[in-house]
């Protein structure tokens, strides 16, 4: 009785009320994941109002390196995050202290890898990302300091998803929102007060993303809860890369999945945007705003996502089944619950929502708000697909969680977009989005009901 005291003293995952826990852990999430957005759609609004459309469409040509960079990020943050929560659940706390080693170790050096081959292929990689004779300088000068930037953006988000599983959800939201609030008030000195451009826009985001990292790092030097940074950890253990790789590889390829859907997505919005009378440069920044606001509005259920993969991976390690499934489904309600309001909002005031990012000519507003209206149609079905496939893998199911994360963009959303416009030009691609969200969550659903069922019998064999 005596230990078991002791153990919910050290770590309350495993016998708080689960909406308690959700809610702490989830709104610094939410509100992380949220800042985290802003950053890119702040970029886009100041561009907008100083540079123009050409400026937001160069954006949108360099967004796939900033979803590479992500990419790499969340495969060591959500798989380390992953992994530690397991082996605290088990009461392993040296070897969740081993992973923070492992994983920063390895985001030094991935960082390293990006910027090196960044540099060396920068003009043909923008080419392939979509920029065209009219976006290029912007597109170059945009990207370049983006990625003078890579290493504290990766160690911002790895270390954010670390501090989580250390029992320390809020850190990971103010470090983030210290870093967005120097952004907001960085973008428009750097843009319109010393005439830098998108390049200032760029010194923004990167000052910011400094800034979160080592207030981070300092977090993990010195007041760690349950792991902190020691140098006989700073090393790559292989047990726990091939863990953590395995765990966070779902996250890893949702972020591939959305550099290859944005390299295809550029290219076919400028090649059936140059055959209608919308224009390829139009179509490709109209649809670099809707995807931004897209992106907000899955962050909001990402953040629900990554809130309750701790409380998941704690007391699936701890063998508390009947705590799993109510932490999953009281994620989900409130996931779908989001998203559903975010569709509501998109159908209703389009307008107003596209108004944010600057006035525009009227031929570029009318796109704008058909291509939010019709490529977000079925965002109502993300929230219940983004805890899922956080439920696969916060316990222990790399594989479901991976083939869940490829089902949206890569297998479904990136053909559809190939297909479609070959019979309906430009407005395939807008209707391609719709099909994908729909279908995919009519799939992964029968994941999840699959998977009910056996967490049911688990926990009436408890």
């Amino acid at each position: 009785m005596e230990q078991k005291k002791m153990t919910h003293e050290a770590n309350p995952l495993g016998y708080q009320p689960i909406g308690k826990l959700l809610m702490q852990f989830a709104m610094p999430a939410i509100i992380a994941m949220l800042v985290n957005s802003i950053y890119n759609i702040v970029d886009q609004i100041f561009i907008g109002q100083g540079v123009g459309y050409l400026g937001n469409a160069a954006t949108t040509i360099a967004f796939p390196v900033v979803t590479i960079v992500l990419a790499l990020s969340t495969l060591l943050g959500a798989g380390g995050s992953a992994y530690a929560a397991i082996k605290l659940g088990e009461k392993k706390e040296q070897e969740a202290e081993k992973t923070l080693g492992t994983v920063l170790v390895l985001t030094l050096v991935f960082s390293a890898v990006v910027m090196i081959l960044s540099f060396m292929f920068m003009t043909p990689m923008l080419k392939l990302f979509g920029a065209t004779e009219n976006t290029m300088i912007y597109a170059r000068q945009y990207t370049t300091v983006m990625l003078i930037g890579t290493p504290f953006n990766m160690i911002a988000v790895v270390l954010s998803n670390m501090a989580r599983t250390d029992g320390s959800p809020a850190l990971s939201m103010y470090a983030i929102i210290v870093g967005a609030v120097i952004n907001t008030i960085l973008n428009p000195i750097y843009i319109f007060v010393f005439h830098w451009g998108v390049s200032g826009s760029a010194f923004a985001t990167i000052t910011s993303q400094f800034i979160s990292a080592a207030f981070l790092a300092f977090y993990f030097i010195y007041k760690g809860k349950h792991m902190r940074f020691r140098r006989s950890n700073m090393k790559v253990d292989p047990i726990i890369l091939r863990s953590a790789l395995s765990l966070g590889m779902s996250s890893g390829i949702t972020q591939v999945a959305s550099t290859i859907l944005q390299v295809v997505l550029n290219n076919s919005l400028i090649y059936y945007g140059n055959h209608s009378e919308v224009g390829g440069d139009v179509a490709l920044s109209a649809m670099g705003i809707v995807n931004k606001i897209g992106m907000m509005l899955v962050s909001i259920c990402i953040g629900i996502g990554i809130g309750s993969q701790p409380i998941m991976g704690y007391n699936k390690g701890a063998g508390q089944y009947k705590r799993v499934r109510k932490t999953f489904i009281m994620a989900a309600i409130a996931s779908t619950s989001i998203s559903f309001m975010g569709w509501l909002a998109c159908q209703i005031f389009p307008g107003p929502i596209l108004s944010v990012f600057g006035s525009q000519d009227v031929e570029f507003s009318y796109f704008a708000i058909r291509c939010l209206k019709v490529y977000m149609l079925g965002i109502f079905a993300a929230g219940f697909q983004v805890i899922a496939t956080s439920y696969f893998q916060s316990t222990g199911q790399p594989l479901k969680a991976s083939i869940l994360s490829m089902l949206r963009q890569l297998l479904l959303l990136i053909p559809l977009v190939l297909i479609l416009p070959l019979h309906f030009g430009l407005n395939g691609i807008l209707y391609a989005g719709p099909i994908a969200d729909i279908t995919s969550a009519i799939i992964v659903s029968q994941f999840v009901i699959y998977e009910m069922r056996k967490l049911n019998k688990i926990c009436k064999d408890c």
